[in-house]
């Protein structure tokens, strides 16, 4: 357990985890798996689909709808993510690399940077510098870092 009480959530991978050079895809199945084998916390069923799920839908071109009724059916990861790929939008290299430095820094000096200091001072991490992005406080909640 963490300083604000979160156990870690066995089977649920950091955000920065990358699958084929994606971070936050890996994170957003287990979700998934998780929540369908019954092992997902309560706290996180209501934000499924929602928040960063939803952004990494639309960067791949799917409904998060769709992605999870794919998820429920298995496959490997990189499966997974090729039929994200040919359901939705292809996404090169150069894609990645843009959409790696954009959710690695979320929270930090844009249009979540309020919400994360409220997250922080929530979980009674004011002083936590280190903390600088969602990715961070993510790791730091679960126990990650």
């Amino acid at each position: 357990m963490n300083e604000a009480g979160i156990k870690s959530v066995p089977g649920l991978r950091s955000p920065r985890a990358e699958v084929e050079g994606l971070v936050y895809f890996g994170r957003m199945v287990d979700k998934v798996r998780l929540a369908q084998a019954g092992k997902l916390p309560a706290a996180y069923l209501e934000n499924l689909g929602k928040g960063f799920d939803a952004s990494c839908c639309e960067f791949l071109g799917v409904s998060y709808e769709k992605l999870r009724d794919r998820v429920c059916q298995g496959g490997s990861d990189r499966e997974l993510l090729d039929w994200c790929q040919s359901q939705g939008r292809k996404r090169d290299s150069k894609d990645r690399v843009f959409w790696n430095g954009y959710m690695s820094k979320r929270g930090w000096r844009d249009d979540l940077s309020d919400r994360l200091v409220f997250r922080k001072k929530e979980s009674g991490w004011e002083g936590r510098e280190e903390i600088q992005t969602f990715f961070d406080y993510i790791e730091a909640d679960e126990g990650l870092s």
